[in-house]
């Protein structure tokens, strides 16, 4: 028996308890009490109330099982949450996402690179540069000037501890610092500038400039002191390198990824797409063409390789229509290569580690201090839940993941934890 939403016999309850859905069975345990409560009052009157108070009550729940999951140590389980963001206002339509980060608040950052079709254009308006949704996925704030902002696409997004929002681009040589509201603070770098040999992205690739930048991709921050780490390079044949500052902008030390010396040939060009810093000043960078993280001190000594194996589920032909290369200009399985992106949960251990695998479309898991490999969601395609090129990650302090995707993606989706497996 089912009233306004709620599932009436108790013998229900104890059914999803045995089951590993904690959400589900403690919506199913409040609407059974609210059930028993107000079974014999006038039910037209009450069930608005009782609507509004079970709904309430659920988000509060899977907020505290969400939490109390990532602290027991179970590997979460992950289902898209269709309604996350709300529809956007005044025909607003975004491009490929060019990053996502989140704030102090749970506020989430959306950077949309604004290349849309002539029939979006047609039929929409092109949505602002930087759109800040609250949790609810409702629209609160967006900004960006042209005239301010860095040339070419956005590439990446990070809000510092004290609510700054930072961000790089791939078609320029800087990194700019934005009050949360859209105010320029800092910007390292001159707009048009990039560290080759003339300036241009026709020049050749310095890898060594203090105050500038060759399509830089990602950035993080110390949780200890506050440097900032930059992975600067998100094409081959440009700046391979993580670069380091200090958090009013001046540079501290920058380091090229590793190789052993049997790593050698095209498989194994120096590319750096990402940068993320642990509670334990371990910093990962994607290592993408060799499909795998490298982990490294603050200093830039190696520590180890994590591999993120790429599965070729389909046997095809690489020649004729409808083959287009991969980054790397190869039309061969796995030519995109798969870490392009690495978060942490939010709990006080950092448990575990989500990894954007972008040739198989899904976001892996791992355990964060052994960098095994324990599950992951999502598959490629086109409906909710699915990905195609996903490529950015960020996390709440509640748990929910974000995932951001490029190419003809265009869309940001909403991961909640329901269960553990």
């Amino acid at each position: 028996m089912k009233e306004h939403g709620c599932v009436g016999p108790r013998v229900a309850v104890g059914h999803a308890l045995a089951g590993v859905d904690l959400v589900l069975a403690g919506q199913l345990a409040i609407c059974a009490l609210w059930h028993e409560g107000v079974m014999n009052i006038n039910r037209k009157r009450n069930s608005f109330l009782m609507t509004v108070v079970c709904t309430a009550l659920t988000l509060v729940l899977q907020i505290i099982c969400s939490q109390t999951l990532q602290a027991q140590g179970g590997t979460p389980k992950y289902e898209v949450d269709p309604s996350w963001p709300r529809p956007l206002p005044d025909k607003w339509v975004t491009g490929s996402i060019g990053g996502i980060c989140v704030d102090n608040q749970d506020h989430v950052f959306l950077l949309n690179r604004h290349n849309l079709t002539d029939n979006e254009l047609d039929a929409g308006h092109q949505a602002p540069p930087v759109i800040e949704f609250d949790l609810a996925g409702n629209v609160v704030n967006s900004w960006g000037d042209p005239d301010v902002l860095g040339l070419g696409s956005f590439h990446s997004c990070m809000v510092d501890r004290e609510n700054n929002v930072w961000l790089t681009y791939v078609g320029d040589g800087i990194l700019q610092k934005y009050s949360h509201t859209g105010k320029l603070l800092l910007q390292i770098g001159k707009k048009g500038v990039v560290d080759s040999s003339d300036g241009t992205f026709k020049g050749k690739a310095l890898n060594s400039s203090h105050s500038a930048f060759f399509r830089p991709s990602g950035i993080a921050f110390d949780p200890k002191n506050g440097d900032v780490y930059i992975s600067d390079g998100e094409y081959l044949d440009g700046n391979h390198r993580v670069a380091v500052f200090d958090p009013n902008g001046q540079f501290l030390r920058q380091w090229e990824p590793h190789r052993a010396e049997n790593e050698t040939g095209d498989a194994w060009r120096v590319l750096v797409v990402c940068v993320a810093v642990d509670i334990d000043g371990n910093v990962y960078t994607c290592d993408r063409p060799a499909h795998r993280l490298q982990v490294f001190d603050r200093l830039g000594n190696f520590k180890k390789n994590i591999p993120i194996p790429f599965e070729q589920r389909t046997e095809y032909t690489t020649t004729g229509p409808g083959h287009t290369p991969g980054a790397w200009g190869l039309v061969v399985p796995g030519a995109w290569g798969t870490a392009v992106s690495v978060s942490f949960s939010r709990d006080q251990e950092q448990k575990f580690m989500f990894v954007s695998n972008e040739d198989d479309e899904q976001v892996e898991i791992l355990d964060r201090a052994s960098g095994r490999i324990l599950s992951s969601f999502g598959r490629v395609g086109h409906q909710v839940g699915e990905f195609t090129h996903l490529h950015h990650t960020a996390i709440d302090s509640k748990g929910n993941i974000y995932v951001g995707e490029v190419g003809v993606g265009e869309r940001v989706q909403k991961f909640r934890i329901v269960g553990s497996q």
